[in-house]
């Protein structure tokens, strides 16, 4: 396996990316992210939004959210769409459960992204009452590297914790792990402690430079290291011990469909929408706001759904700079959304890492 695409797999890229171009035209949404609080009880080194124990952006109430959602039931499959619930830490808010049963009633799935501090087991018993239907934890490593990075002594302890619980609830979940210089060697000692805790499923995250992680460059996998973990994913695939995919972080040339079951494409505004702490209405929490489509407090989130996402829907604007004469544009539509900066300029390019010596 290597970077070089094939000729096979340039077939199956030319194929998708037809596929895409109906994806655009359908729009269908699948995924509803909500950032439901800017608090959170860590601070840990590599947060992409910098959040703090304590919030000057005070929680969106419940019912405004809701009230945001009642505008798309009566035009889709509620039971096709995923509610996420994340931060912040979401499940610092007391009325979780509430929000879930409200979702339910509506006929949403919902789910929660969750670093596991508040995680336990009767905690999830409450979750599981009230319908949640799947939930991500982040485990960055073993446990001197884990709390270190999460800068908090009990992070591990509360994080193996919370794993027991999910897994005995039975409930769709998978563990996240952000991989840096520091913890990359010990991935495959790492893996094999999952295995042993009974975890099924491993999505790994590279660090984009946003929020507190843009502060400190020893967070970014050198070109050699990023090509190393590639392979690692694919061996651990190969091995069928444990679900292990790459995150949808940008294209791999020929690594695609390798480490992940898909082809590479930003879903962000195609199959997946955002709405922010404030009300802005995104294609995911994680992108700039300077590419906000509108807010849920003066716009119908429906008709933004349907009427705008121009930017997101037709990436044209974005084949500039190290874009513009990419060979692999047709297949990468210019990386995924949330690596573009205030200015619309692509801060990072997953490709070129690879590519670099």
């Amino acid at each position: 396996m290597g970077i070089k695409i094939s000729l096979r797999k340039r077939l199956a890229l030319e194929l998708f990316a037809s596929t895409r171009k109906d994806l655009v035209k359908s729009h269908d949404l699948r995924v509803l992210f909500w950032e439901c609080t800017l608090r959170c009880n860590l601070s840990c080194k590599h947060c992409g939004s910098d959040c703090r124990a304590v919030s000057s952006v005070p929680d969106m109430p419940a019912e405004d959210f809701l009230a945001a959602v009642d505008t798309l039931t009566p035009h889709l499959d509620p039971y096709k769409v995923l509610v996420t619930l994340t931060g912040g830490e979401a499940l610092i808010r007391k009325d979780i459960e509430q929000i879930g049963v409200a979702l339910r009633k509506r006929g949403y799935q919902w789910g929660v992204v969750t670093n596991g501090m508040l995680l336990d087991k009767a905690r999830m018993e409450s979750l599981c009452r009230a319908g949640i239907c799947a939930i991500t934890l982040s485990i960055d490593g073993f446990e001197e590297y884990h709390n270190n990075i999460r800068q908090n002594s009990h992070s591990f302890q509360n994080c193996t914790r919370a794993l027991r619980a999910i897994i005995d609830s039975g409930i769709r979940y998978d563990v996240v792990t952000c991989v840096t210089p520091d913890n990359f060697a010990l991935l495959p000692a790492f893996r094999d402690f999952l295995i042993e805790q009974g975890c099924k499923a491993w999505r790994i995250f590279t660090i984009f430079p946003v929020g507190r992680a843009a502060d400190d460059e020893k967070l970014q996998l050198k070109p050699a290291e990023y090509r190393a973990l590639m392979e690692f994913i694919i061996q651990t695939r190969k091995e069928g011990k444990i679900a292990c995919s790459y995150a949808c972080e940008g294209f791999l040339g020929g690594y695609e469909a390798e480490v992940r079951d898909n082809f590479f494409g930003c879903m962000a505004g195609i199959g997946i929408a955002g709405i922010r702490i404030d009300g802005a209405i995104s294609g995911c929490t994680s992108i700039r706001a300077n590419f906000d489509q509108g807010n849920i407090y003066k716009d119908n989130l429906w008709e933004v759904w349907n009427t705008r996402f121009e930017r997101y829907r037709n990436r044209s604007w974005a084949r500039k700079g190290r874009c513009a004469e990419c060979k692999a544009w047709r297949y990468c539509n210019g990386n995924g959304m949330h690596l573009y900066d205030e200015n619309e300029c692509l801060m990072h390019c997953n490709l070129e890492r690879l590519l670099s010596k």
